[in-house]
């Protein structure tokens, strides 16, 4: 597998993806009738930095972004996104396109990464916890979950030096 920056041309190779999980209303707070060219501005947006899991075969199967979470005296904390095709999961794509965007946000001179709303029932959680991450706070039955019902969502922290 590669990573590598995106490019403008690889919108079309993530959409069908991005599509998929955001229309499944499972794991982010996102409408999931959010149509294409307001994703590609939420996914591909200029403040983003971009980034593609690839096979072998040149099939993009993951993509994240890397993004200052907040602005002036708190523009040191990251935040990032991460989606990998539900055909390719359980491959080990998600784990090593974060382990790249760490690494890209500390090289950036980023010194914490902040997730502001992670669904507790989302199997990642335990990635990020694996990685490090810790669940510095839930907000109670905020997500309305397809199957679950209302779940929480977490706020989860990282350090980065």
């Amino acid at each position: 597998m590669q990573i590598r920056d995106a490019v403008p041309e690889d919108w079309p190779r993530i959409w069908p993806f991005w599509h998929r999980i955001v229309a499944a209303a499972e794991t982010y707070a996102w409408d999931p009738g959010t149509d294409e060219p307001a994703a590609r501005a939420l996914w591909m947006g200029p403040a983003k930095r971009v980034y593609v899991a690839e096979d072998p075969a040149g099939t993009v199967t993951g993509s994240a972004y890397l993004t200052a979470n907040y602005g002036g005296p708190a523009a040191h904390v990251a935040n990032a996104g991460f989606m990998v095709d539900p055909d390719h999961t359980g491959r080990g794509i998600g784990r090593a396109l974060a382990v790249h965007v760490l690494g890209e946000a500390r090289s950036h001179g980023y010194r914490a990464m902040v997730f502001n709303a992670v669904v507790e029932t989302n199997p990642a959680v335990s990635l990020w916890t694996s990685l490090g991450f810790t669940v510095v706070g839930t907000i109670p039955r905020a997500f309305d979950h397809p199957r679950h019902g209302l779940v929480g969502l977490h706020v989860l922290h990282k350090s980065l030096v």
